[in-house]
């Protein structure tokens, strides 16, 4: 790393009750009298204009000792003038504000302190493409003996987790690396040889033994379709709290927001616990997890929740080889100062979305019904939202930074989301070739394909060319398909597709809010129930309606969003007995119902209707034909290679 034109940044947590970062920036000394800094107005993986200068409190710049001019261009640039490129290194002083506990931004308080590159280090002009040192320093007092620093960075004389300095190859690589400070637990694996971590941060009494039996076995997974695994470490950073979820991913690490609950349960005995809990407290340096990794007996099926986190976790190390290095060419040639559009987000989200939960399977962290009940439920989601039918996926990938970022009540009516249509576009796109092919090729070799063709190589992929390697890879005009899935708002045809491989599906009425489909033994008769077509606000006792479907009875009836329903029928309603009562209520004609809109009552006649068929329910189809059958074992079944833990 060359010194003469080495970008150095420091980053202090200096004033944690505050929520504040001290950061500086050393810049060589420039060879012009004006210079240009700026934040991304984004963080690449998340679709949204987050503006990151706001939480900028203050900027000083300085050369030789002197105040250097500074005047704000725009909402997030800066031009330093009057420089003297003999007066030697231009120094910039700023303070960041960082209270939002999410994988995008960035957070500090006494208990830890997090960070991502985009909310913290400024973008000189012009530069890049220079390498970059970072120096970490711990925060005052007491704390900053205690706490340890997790980053994919790499090292420039920091010890292993410690505070110190750390090198990037450019901006785009410095920015590629989140940082975690604090004091976490962690567990350590081996996949191909190549060393993992997971960090977790925030409290709990979760089994980090069942974690590392499971994920390494969902690394593997991914590593085995792909045929290599381009990294010479992973590190997943888990932050866990009472309520939340999601991930953004990097190329040498990803961030994770959980719910604590989700984690696995300590398993009985109790001593178990016990144990790990005293060697965690007595050997922070080195925690029981990473020193033994012992494999648990028979362990039994995930939780759903703890389910939900081997999925989280699976998604974000997909991205490691879709979207972070087989990258769309528009976002390889623009930067981060505006919106940057694709139709492919259907591609890098939602074929990863649909191997995150197939990856589970495959690598037997969950049986097939666990599986089928999964896709059951993604159908499910699809289905409920009448925005399928005015959005094309396509649509929707466009249209992320202004629609799927930023839903409001009327989204459901108004959007599909890529994510979910997405995964089961690839699902429909894995069973068309694998049909159409006899089951010699299938999305794999796709996924396969696009890594040795652009992965490998960092060529960006043009907006066509994902469909064009299928139709390469596969020998198939899938055209017609392409076009049926991609930019037209039709339901995809998954039934047929499903019944190739032994599986049977049925969509039917909802029994209840909370009824999500599922995976059955069989298919028994269900009546339909009398529906209104609303949602009621999350986590709330009253019955506040949250969004009222397109078309449905209540839109008819004048309902809208925001309206809080108070009497149905004459009788009293809150969230728990709404339905009861539209229930109990139904076939005699309309109902009359009392609500309260901006503090207004009104009253209206709503007439139910039967329940759409909209909700799934998958089972594995044992009478099938043999060859079936084995196509199924086939679609489902491991290509895993081999697990080294350490």
């Amino acid at each position: 790393m060359s010194e003469s034109n080495l970008l150095r940044y420091r980053v202090v947590p200096a004033r944690p009750d505050a929520h504040c970062f001290e950061v500086t920036l050393e810049i060589p000394a420039p060879e012009t009298e004006t210079l240009q800094v700026s934040l991304p107005a984004w963080i690449p993986g998340s679709y949204m204009i987050r503006d990151f200068a706001r939480n900028l409190l203050s900027l000083v710049a300085r050369q030789a000792g002197r105040p250097v001019a500074l005047e704000k261009l725009d909402k997030q640039t800066w031009r330093l003038s009057g420089l003297s490129p003999q007066a030697g290194p231009v120094q910039l002083s700023y303070e960041v504000y960082a209270w939002e506990l999410t994988v995008r931004s960035a957070h500090l308080d006494r208990s830890h302190g997090y960070y991502n590159g985009t909310s913290l280090f400024l973008c000189v002009a012009g530069a890049e493409g220079r390498p970059c040192q970072v120096e970490i320093l711990p925060p005052p007092g007491a704390m900053g003996a205690q706490w340890q620093v997790a980053t994919s960075l790499a090292p420039d004389g920091a010890p292993a987790w410690g505070f110190g300095r750390y090198r990037a190859d450019d901006y785009a690589d410095l920015i590629d690396h989140p940082v975690e400070m604090g004091v976490f637990d962690r567990i350590a694996f081996k996949v191909e040889g190549v060393p993992h971590w997971m960090t977790i941060s925030g409290r709990h009494r979760a089994d980090l033994r069942r974690l590392t039996l499971d994920l390494p076995r969902i690394c593997a997974e991914h590593a085995a379709l792909f045929g290599e695994l381009p990294i010479d470490r992973y590190l997943f950073l888990t932050q866990l709290v009472g309520d939340g979820y999601g991930g953004l991913e990097h190329r040498f690490s990803t961030s994770l927001l959980a719910n604590r609950d989700d984690l696995p349960a300590p398993a009985w005995p109790m001593a178990m616990e016990a144990d790990m809990n005293m060697e965690a407290k007595t050997d922070r340096e080195a925690t029981a997890m990473e020193r033994e990794a012992t494999p648990m007996q028979a362990p039994s099926q995930p939780s759903e929740g703890y389910r939900r986190f081997l999925g989280l976790c699976s998604h974000e190390y997909f991205h490691l080889w879709n979207v972070k290095r087989i990258r769309p060419r528009a976002f390889a040639e623009q930067g981060l100062e505006r919106e940057v559009h694709t139709r492919l987000l259907w591609a890098f989200e939602g074929i990863t979305s649909y191997y995150d939960d197939l990856a589970l399977v495959r690598s037997g962290v969950i049986d097939a019904k666990a599986y089928l009940t999964l896709l059951a439920e993604l159908i499910t989601r699809v289905q409920r939202n009448p925005g399928r039918l005015r959005q094309s996926v396509a649509e929707s990938s466009f249209d992320a930074w202004t629609r799927f970022y930023k839903q409001d009540e009327n989204a459901p009516n108004a959007i599909v989301s890529y994510y979910a249509k997405g995964a089961l576009t690839a699902l429909a796109l894995d069973l068309t070739i694998r049909n159409g092919t006899e089951h010699r090729k299938s999305l794999d070799d796709v996924m396969r394909a696009l890594w040795q063709g652009y992965g490998r190589t960092g060529v960006g992929i043009g907006e066509r060319e994902v469909e064009q390697v299928a139709a390469e890879v596969s020998g198939l005009d899938l055209t017609g398909f392409f076009d049926h899935a991609l930019d037209s708002t039709d339901d995809l045809d998954l039934a047929p597709l499903l019944r190739t491989v032994a599986i049977g599906m049925r969509l039917r009425p909802s029994t209840s809010a909370k009824d999500n489909g599922g995976c059955v033994e069989r298919f028994e008769p269900r009546s339909s129930r009398p529906d209104i077509g609303v949602r009621l606000q999350p986590d709330s006792a009253e019955a506040r309606l949250g969004v009222v479907l397109d078309g449905r009875p209540a839109q008819r009836a004048g309902l809208s969003a925001g309206d809080l329903i108070i009497a149905v029928d004459g009788l009293r309603t809150n969230a728990a007995n709404l339905d009861a009562l539209i229930a109990r209520a139904a076939g005699v004609g309309p109902i009359r119902m009392h609500a309260f809109r901006r503090d207004e009552l009104f009253e209206t006649d709503v007439l139910p209707e039967p329940a759409p068929a909209d909700t799934c329910e998958l089972r594995l189809d044992e009478e099938a034909a043999d060859a079936a059958r084995a196509r199924r074992e086939t679609w489902l079944g491991s290509s895993l290679k081999s697990v080294n833990q350490a």
